[in-house]
């Protein structure tokens, strides 16, 4: 099939049903595999009309990297939301917006456990520059577990031009860095805000860290000097839910 991305794992591939079936083509499942979550998958597809193939697990072992877990589907792309979306967005939510920025996390492992952790904290959108950063792929959906399909994922062409359009628009920017002076517990993270995150490593860019409002830090105890992007966002993204409560 041309231009078609294969989705795996049975979680995944049930939310894509759910939500967007009219992306689904065509189901693979494990020959000599009949257990009742991936029963549910088939009656999914069979309410949908999408054809179910039974195939030997090395054929769906070649289609994938990762455990499939007795399911593929091959999918039309998902395509990533643009700065228009993100305008419209801003100016029909009905309650304080609550924003996760992305900047160089290239790793697609650490873009669906972020786009998790977004959903599961409430996030209204996800946001991320074009270059240098994941894209929405199969491996992204899979780790995302449905995430990926039920919250938004903005990709701009220009990122420190898109925290000025936030600002202009009344969010607040809050910057993660090792170096910053105030805890995220000591932070006012409630009202519109968005949160930025840099890459493993190196952190926010330059123009990115110039961009924020306010930079905060994770106090950290122990011998370690950083965690993971994805359970750093999660543990500033929840510091927020709990104040935002």
């Amino acid at each position: 099939m041309a231009n078609i991305e294969y989705v795996f794992g049975i979680h995944a591939v049930q939310t894509k049903l759910q939500r967007n079936p009219e992306r689904v083509q065509e189901i693979w499942l494990q020959e000599g595999r009949e257990d009742q979550r991936l029963n549910q998958v088939k009656a999914l597809a069979d309410e949908q009309g999408i054809e179910c193939q039974i195939m030997p697990r090395r054929d769906l072992d070649n289609k994938v990297k990762g455990r499939h877990q007795g399911v593929v589907a091959g999918c039309t792309p998902n395509p990533a939301k643009d700065e228009h979306f993100l305008t419209q967005l801003l100016e029909e939510l009905k309650e304080p917006a609550f924003l996760l920025i992305l900047d160089g996390v290239t790793d697609p492992h650490n873009l669906g456990a972020c786009l998790r952790t977004a959903d599961a904290a409430g996030v209204h959108a996800v946001i991320a520059p074009k270059d240098k950063s994941a894209s929405l792929n199969s491996t992204v959906s899979k780790v995302a577990c449905g995430a990926a399909e039920s919250i938004p994922f903005v990709q701009v062409t220009n990122l420190a031009r898109c925290l000025k359009s936030l600002q202009d628009a009344g969010v607040w920017i809050t910057g993660t860095a090792g170096e910053a002076i105030q805890h995220i517990h000591q932070t006012d993270l409630t009202g519109n805000m968005a949160l930025v995150m840099g890459a493993e490593g190196e952190g926010m860019r330059r123009l990115t860290r110039e961009g924020c409002d306010q930079l905060v830090k994770i106090p950290m105890a122990g011998e370690v000097s950083s965690l993971n992007v994805s359970v750093a966002a999660g543990v500033c993204l929840f510091e927020a839910v709990r104040q935002r409560s």
